[in-house]
């Protein structure tokens, strides 16, 4: 097998960096973990945390529109919305 075993997983890594919301997710991904500490307490947001950014670089890589995006993180619940309006652009947006 000459493909490198994890070449899908780069192409949709690209892909979603490279897609619709590529200053969201570079921003979400910048945030530190003393910003997502600061929303709650435990560990609770580091968790959610990744499935946010799972779901912004799945809209971004299926270039989703923004109300789809949006339904999707506040389906995630309050902790996934606070740590997606630390990101500008999807605060003005939510």
């Amino acid at each position: 097998m000459s493909e490198n075993r994890f070449s899908q997983l780069f192409a949709e890594a690209d892909a979603a960096f490279d897609g619709t919301y590529k200053n969201e997710l570079d921003k979400l991904t910048g945030l530190s973990k003393e910003e997502i500490d600061s929303i709650t307490p435990d560990t609770e947001d580091l968790r959610v945390y990744s499935v946010l950014v799972k779901v912004v670089e799945k809209a971004s890589r299926e270039n989703s529109s923004q109300a789809q995006l949006l339904d999707d993180i506040r389906s995630l619940g309050d902790v996934a919305v606070k740590i997606a309006k630390k990101v500008p652009q999807l605060a003005k947006l939510l």
